[in-house]
């Protein structure tokens, strides 16, 4: 067994010790979208510190806990907070979670993030779709040896993000009335922002979102085989793309200013998620 393996499955037995529910569904919640996790029900709360694997995070909007609970009548494992390359973590921790609750069971992964806009149409405020991504990190959390019980050596990224779970998505949103948009994120190293200069690369290579996570996380989900929702908060335009200069405060303020939606928006991906993972498989 590796290394790798022995971690995600003693911080599986940890949580799953901790509580009678069996997630299929879990969630990332990224910088100041947090409040998703308070409004579970029947809630169990773990500081990362307590599980085999998980560090502490040190990021201001990240709560830095594990949280099983309810959405309604459907059971759901929360990262509350996560952890990243920029605070020293190589990529096969700021990804254990996500090997974690794959052995816990959980089938569909919906990864959240605050943003940097990027597309001049979407505003601060804009709850952005995730169609696809690119890697500008400079780094890959499957180099290394190949983790063969999670998933291939070379695994095809065509559908990162579930084009059925993103249609599922889409009539969530209609029918609550939330104005949701789609687009490509890129994810770089961080800590600090992106030059003016760079987000002008970035918008001429497709990009309409920029962050510090999410596409780690979402690789490594790939490899595993779980299917993936990315939605990120577009928390302040893009460096250079207004004259004032940006803060992580201002993105909590912003991100404060959608969580009603966001969380309405959230449940209801979940609910047709649980509603798909439940569907009978077609006759042959």
């Amino acid at each position: 067994m590796s290394e790798v393996l022995k971690r995600a499955n003693e911080g599986a037995q940890r949580v799953l010790a901790s509580t009678s529910y069996r997630p299929r569904i879990g969630l990332i919640l990224g910088s100041g979208l947090g409040a998703f996790a308070e409004s579970l029900e029947d809630a169990t709360s773990t500081p990362y510190a307590e599980i085999p694997g998980f560090v502490k995070t040190t990021v201001s909007g990240h709560a830095g806990r594990l949280v099983i609970g309810r959405s309604g009548d459907i059971p759901v494992m929360v990262m509350a907070g996560r952890f990243h390359a920029y605070e020293g973590h190589d990529l096969v921790q700021v990804t254990m979670p996500v090997r974690v609750m794959k052995q816990m069971g959980v089938e569909v992964l919906i990864i959240t993030n605050s943003a940097g806009g990027i597309n001049a149409k979407f505003p601060a405020g804009t709850l952005m779709l995730l169609t696809d991504h690119i890697n500008m990190t400079g780094n890959n959390p499957l180099i290394g040896p190949n983790e063969d019980d999670f998933g291939p050596r070379f695994p095809d990224q065509t559908y990162v993000y579930d084009p059925e779970l993103r249609e599922q998505a889409h009539a969530v949103a209609a029918e609550k009335g939330i104005a949701l948009q789609q687009g490509v994120y890129v994810g770089v190293m961080g800590p600090s922002y992106e030059t003016p200069a760079e987000i002008r690369m970035l918008r001429v290579m497709g990009a309409d979102a920029v962050g510090m996570s999410t596409v780690p996380e979402a690789i490594v989900a790939n490899h595993a085989g779980m299917r993936i929702v990315g939605i990120s908060c577009i928390s302040n335009p893009a460096a250079g793309m207004e004259p004032e200069r940006l803060d992580h405060s201002d993105v909590k303020a912003t991100v404060a200013t959608v969580e009603e939606q966001f969380i309405d928006l959230i449940r209801g991906i979940i609910g047709r998620a649980d509603a798909l993972l439940n569907k009978p498989s077609e006759p042959a």
